[in-house]
């Protein structure tokens, strides 16, 4: 199936949220297309397999991570940062799908943010407890971009705060193909995830799957 059979922005299913000037919760924007969606992640994941990354400090992730596109995200004890080459498998991280492409640009426009042309599409497995800590996605070149978050599989609390991280984070519960799109005035808000729930998904079992595309270049 090609990418332009599927309208991404069909309103008829998505109800838009607007958390934040800028921030948006398109809830189940993708859900139609999800068991296609899957399918090319594990076509990525087989070419470039989930790993728990170390962070600068030296900690070890709870979330397990690949990449695709002309550049992926790396942590490491040297620091964050993006790199062309997976430093598991020495090779170029895997191109991108067509059809993840045309996802996070649709749902960046449903969201205002037209022309998003990402070059880096981090995939994060959660199991149950596992987390991501309150940070803000600093390590882009381009910040007139938009982060554009798809989740799958079990639902996820996340978390969404303001420029410092002494504001208070507010608290959403995302399900199965809810698309989460911030920028503009709110591109560098912090957020996390809480740790995961145990569940079962039928089309992910018992983990989360979430994708977060970036204009890294």
């Amino acid at each position: 199936m090609t990418p332009d059979l599927f309208d991404f922005a069909d309103a008829s299913r998505t109800d838009a949220e607007t958390i934040a000037p800028g921030a948006v919760i398109l809830h189940g924007f993708a859900r139609e297309t999800t068991e296609d969606v899957l399918a090319a992640v594990a076509e990525v994941v087989s070419a470039a397999p989930f790993r728990h990354m170390q962070t600068p400090g030296g900690y070890t992730m709870s979330v397990a991570m690949s990449c695709c596109g002309p550049v992926g995200w790396v942590s490491d004890t040297r620091g964050y940062r993006y790199s062309p080459i997976d430093p598991e498998t020495g090779r170029d991280w895997p191109r991108m799908p067509e059809l993840l492409q045309a996802l996070a640009r649709e749902a960046a426009a449903a969201a205002g943010f037209a022309d998003f042309a990402p070059d880096a599409c981090l995939i994060n497995r959660y199991a149950p407890g596992a987390r991501l800590s309150l940070h803000q996605d600093r390590d882009e070149r381009d910040r007139r971009q938009p982060i554009v978050s798809v989740s799958l599989g079990l639902p996820a609390t996340f978390l969404f705060g303001g420029l410092s991280r002494g504001v208070r984070p507010q608290r959403y519960r995302l399900v199965h193909g809810d698309v989460v799109v911030w920028g503009g005035p709110s591109r560098l808000a912090y957020h996390g995830v809480a740790p995961l729930a145990a569940g079962v998904h039928p089309q992910t079992g018992e983990v989360r799957i979430n994708l977060t595309f970036r204009r890294a270049l």
